[in-house]
């Protein structure tokens, strides 16, 4: 009888520690997936200002270019 109670007390310690994992994995992911997320609109906000700073740099420099053109066709 003692081994018996012994028996049904571990595995409702089991099926209570194992329900706590899982629920704690749970909460994990989540918190995985909000960092995930953050990251990649960090990343993404980042991609789109370097983007237009390399397009803004890369218009005015063919615009000088041209302008110099211009200054050197019209000198001669």
């Amino acid at each position: 009888m003692q081994t018996t109670k012994r028996a049904k007390l571990w595995i409702q310690t089991l099926s209570v520690s194992a329900l706590l994992t899982m629920a704690g994995c749970a909460e994990m992911k989540q918190a995985g997936t909000d960092v995930g997320h953050a990251t990649r609109d960090a990343a993404t906000a980042i991609g789109h200002a370097t983007r237009d700073t390399t397009k803004a740099i890369g218009h005015a420099t063919r615009d000088a270019v041209n302008s110099v053109k211009d200054d050197l066709n019209s000198a001669e």
